[in-house]
């Protein structure tokens, strides 16, 4: 198959175990800098552009879209559904996914276990927005944040007002959740593949750090999941529409909570914590599942 990788460094790990796990199974794998294709968007005949010359026909395309480049990257992604492309991600999913509120909103209205989360652009009464999520210590996010950039645990109500009232005065909109102590500053990443985890492991956060975000210095280990979490991961992926995604689950005392779904979750984490081959297992629900026109819209909202 020809298959294409949307990708701004081909030098990075998971862009580059991709190429290597396509071609160790026999196709031809070309990696493409979103950023730098263009598109015809007025002729009968859609096609994507790149250094003067028109993209081939592609069987298949992997997105990796960063947060940064989200609204260009799924411009180009859809260009590629209208050539015909089967891609991994469809451009609706990865913005749905990219939208915190909007994905909490769509997981919330499905019965997805959730940390109690309030929203905000400019409340008048800060004092009822944190007594809503159950008070403190909370933890406040930045709707565009990545990578535990913006978000910020307010251990005391007249910290989480402060922290709330300075993203007020940047204009920001934000995000207040409940803290979920006992899960002891670790979460769990699971990565779905179609219909099923196929990998999964638990992020610990480093020393006096609540985030468990690898990028700020947390650790990584195998974990085993419970049927509920694995089902909890899957019908997240389900919601969103996603067939690769990552999964960022919290135990909590009511069972498991669903903190993000990441459109283009990293491999290098997952594969060494597990020693799993999941760029390999993500081709092969390419040659499983790819056809001509057949990327459509799945999930709703």
């Amino acid at each position: 198959m020809k298959i294409a990788i949307l990708s701004r460094n081909k030098k990075l790990y998971s862009t580059r175990r991709l190429q290597e796990a396509g071609r160790a199974l026999g196709h031809e794998v070309d990696v493409i800098d979103t950023m730098h294709c263009y598109m015809d968007i007025t002729s009968n005949r859609p096609v994507v552009r790149l250094k003067g010359q028109e993209l081939p026909q592609y069987d298949a395309v992997i997105p990796r879209i960063g947060a940064s480049v989200s609204f260009y990257g799924t411009a180009v992604v859809r260009q590629f559904e209208m050539t015909g492309s089967f891609c991994v991600n469809e451009s609706v999913a990865i913005s749905r996914s990219r939208d915190k509120l909007r994905s909490m909103q769509l997981l919330s209205r499905k019965g997805v276990g959730l940390p109690r989360t309030g929203f905000a652009h400019s409340p008048d009464n800060i004092k009822d927005l944190i007594k809503n999520v159950g008070g403190a210590p909370v933890v406040i996010k930045l709707l565009e944040g990545t990578q535990g950039i913006g978000v910020v645990l307010a251990e005391t109500a007249k910290a989480a007002e402060s922290v709330v009232e300075a993203f007020m005065g940047l204009k920001a909109n934000i995000l207040i959740q409940e803290f979920i102590k006992e899960a002891g500053g670790a979460d769990i990443r699971c990565f779905v593949v179609g219909d099923k985890v196929v990998a999964a492991m638990k992020r610990q956060g480093a020393e006096g750090e609540f985030r468990s975000n690898l990028h700020r210095g947390g650790s990584a280990v195998l974990v085993k999941l419970s049927p509920e979490e694995r089902a909890t991961a899957v019908q997240a992926a389900k919601i969103m529409g996603l067939n690769v995604c990552g999964v960022d689950l919290l135990r909590s005392s009511r069972g498991p909570v669903v903190m993000e779904v990441n459109s283009s979750p990293g491999l290098e984490g997952i594969e060494t914590a597990t020693k799993k081959d999941v760029a390999k297992m993500i081709f092969q629900f390419i040659e499983k599942n790819a056809k001509p026109n057949k990327t459509k819209t799945q999930g709703k909202g």
